[in-house]
């Protein structure tokens, strides 16, 4: 699945989470609340025969099963009727600042909240692993093997100038962000053979290959573009141009690279489908940029934005010892999530030569001491991570059973011996600080495999010298870096820490110019075809693409494809655990930690409803689904004046 396809969170710090989005580097999420049935659809209906093939039609879709709400249903379970519209939140931006305000191309950064301005075709519900609902479309018609999918458009669909929305916006749409959009999209919707605008209110998606039952729910989450805003523009440029937009806000002032406003649309064509009841509450929505973290936190602590993520344990455990937050006025909360957390890591970038060698890459795992770590910098705050789909079933555990055998022994000869024979677990200490124990095992390692220590220095047999640079975006990981950095020092590598600014990280990240960077890769609850732009050997050759490792393995190629054709969730979990167990055997990353939960802090001025979304463990966890409460809003001036 495309992680509600686009969003990115690369706030690198102590704990990177991605709202599900980092899958297009640096686009922002379309915001998966908003859809409903149409009135003259009653669920998953045969309509009829063609082609020897029984045709669906329907106001949902879900890549297994049946979907959750029927095509009658009022609102999401995670919605409150109790929300009511109006009022303001200030919130923070994910990135020090943002340059642009195209998010769907591979320059510049745009906030990550920009997504509110667009519609899409469908949209997911986040209480289940993967499900669309009719928004810009009122009906999804497709066949039984899912070769293709055509959308029936609400003719009352509407961008911001009042223009309607059209499947020729959807065509052109789909042409422009596969020629001129970030080089992701040819990963995700490659398999998409041709788009035709069949009538003003009927787009029909056709695909390459039959039975992959992804694709149909892929391309529901394609944004709208207007066409005839964007024809006489330069789409592949970065550009702080207020676009034209048909979802529920739209753009009321830009503070270029320190603030952004959004306010609601009124007459938002979308305001009274079932599922955006409960949605979308706030009349405006602000949010400032903050360049230095601890400035950031002392402004939310003194009113001046509502809302923060809390991504630091330390902040977490030491900074809100204060009044307010005793006064319960300013509120501390941690909200349990099922979602597949992914994996942050420290990543190898394979393209270097010195990181050929798999037992060298073995070896600097040792030195991380995640135990110390989160013992002495992070308050005990994390577990470890232990997979590329941590905290989901599509971790790999134990040794493979028949099933994953089934996939994995046509390549056996081709794969390291360990993944048949040993559970992959991360080195382990004691936490005491004493790292002795795992150097021994890196020491003995290395010096199996010929390499040499000269005058502190390790060497490999080619004569190359251990060193690389590890690349970052914010200093408050340097605490992280150094003890690892002393510890590799002790094996004779070099390590050194560089610490560059957003812009030139995010470019150099682009164009793979880096040795070791932190980074996170976010998944979702049904793996599909961005597993591709993560491993796939063609995306390691694509500048923009996300294979920042630069894996090349004809294995993890094949696994891939068993990931995206299956059939259903049997199999998906089995091809899931599969190329899991591969990828961690190649130690491709040295992973590092990983929370089922989200912590947040925010001024007691709002409502919530009883329900969290249970799949959403983003930035701003259900964020769209509260309400400006007046009552409380009016206690709480009268309480800090």
């Amino acid at each position: 699945m495309l992680l509600s396809i686009f969003r990115i969170i690369s706030h690198y710090s102590e704990h990177q989470r991605v709202s599900l989005g980092q899958i297009l580097t640096t686009f922002a999420i379309i915001i998966p609340f908003a859809a409903s049935a149409s009135p003259n659809t009653t669920g998953s209906a045969v309509s009829h025969m063609a082609d020897s093939q029984t045709l669906y039609k329907s106001h949902a879709l879900a890549i297994y099963g049946e979907p959750k709400y029927p095509a009658n249903f009022k609102r999401f379970d995670y919605t409150s009727p109790k929300a009511t519209t109006g009022g303001k939140i200030r919130l923070k931006g994910i990135y020090e600042s943002f340059d642009s305000l195209n998010q769907y191309i591979a320059k510049g950064n745009a906030d990550d909240s920009i997504s509110i301005i667009y519609d899409t075709l469908t949209t997911q519900a986040m209480d289940e692993p993967f499900t669309q609902y009719g928004l810009v479309a009122h009906t999804i018609e497709y066949p039984e093997d899912r070769s293709w999918v055509v959308f029936y458009i609400r003719p009352e669909a509407r961008f911001h100038d009042n223009t309607p929305m059209t499947a020729e916006d959807v065509a052109y749409s789909f042409n422009l962000l596969m020629e001129k959009g970030n080089p992701a999209y040819k990963f995700f919707y490659g398999e998409v053979e041709k788009v035709e605008a069949i009538e003003k209110y009927k787009v029909k998606f056709t695909f390459k290959i039959k039975n992959n039952r992804e694709l149909a729910l892929s391309v529901g989450q394609l944004p709208i573009l207007p066409k005839h805003f964007w024809l006489d523009k330069d789409f592949a440029n970065s550009s702080l141009e207020v676009p034209l937009g048909s979802g529920p806000y739209r753009i009321e002032n830009v503070n270029p690279g320190r603030n952004i406003t959004y306010s609601r649309v009124e007459n938002y064509w979308g305001k009274d489908l079932a599922v955006n009841q409960g949605l979308y509450n706030f009349d405006s929505i602000s949010v400032d940029f903050y360049r230095d973290n601890n400035i950031a936190v002392e402004a939310l602590k003194a009113g001046e934005y509502d809302y923060r993520w809390e991504n630091s344990s330390k902040f977490w455990a030491t900074a809100y010892d204060i009044p307010a937050v005793k006064r319960k006025e300013l509120i501390k909360k941690v909200i349990r999530h099922e979602a597949n957390t992914g994996v942050q890591a420290f990543v190898f970038n394979l393209r270097k030569t010195i990181f050929d060698d798999i037992e060298l890459r073995k070896a600097i795992s040792y030195a991380f001491d995640f135990e110390w770590t989160n013992k002495t910098l992070f308050y005990n705050a994390y577990q470890r991570s232990y997979s590329f789909f941590t905290n989901s079933e599509f971790a790999a555990r134990g040794v493979p059973d028949t099933d994953e055998l089934e996939l994995l022994n046509p390549h056996k000869s081709q794969l390291p011996p360990s993944v048949f024979t040993e559970e992959y677990n991360p080195p382990q200490t004691d936490g005491n600080g004493r790292i002795r124990p795992n150097l021994r095992k890196a020491k003995k390692l290395l010096d199996d495999n010929g390499y040499v220590v000269k005058k502190n220095q390790l060497y490999n047999k080619e004569g190359q010298a251990i060193r690389f640079e590890i690349l970052l975006r914010s200093p408050t990981f340097e605490r992280i870096i150094n003890p690892f950095a002393k510890n590799l020092s002790r094996l004779g590598i070099t390590a050194t820490v560089r610490n560059v600014d957003a812009s030139q990280f995010v470019n150099r990240r682009r164009s793979f110019d880096f040795d070791v960077l932190v980074h996170v890769y976010p998944q979702s609850e049904s793996l599909g075809s961005e597993q591709r732009n993560f491993w796939g050997s063609e995306a390691a050759s694509s500048q923009g693409s996300d294979n920042y490792i630069g894996i090349k393995n004809p294995v993890i190629d094949s696994l891939i494809e068993n990931v995206v054709n299956a059939k259903n969730r049997k199999e998906l979990v089995v091809a899931g655990r599969a190329l899991d167990r591969v990828l961690l055997h190649n130690h491709y990353i040295i992973p590092q930690w990983y929370k089922a939960s989200s912590n947040i802090v925010y001024w007691d001025k709002f409502g919530i409803p009883d329900i969290s979304p249970k799949y959403d463990n983003q930035h701003r966890v259900g964020i769209f689904t509260w309400w400006y409460d007046e009552e409380k809003a009016n206690k709480l001036k009268n309480k800090t004046e």
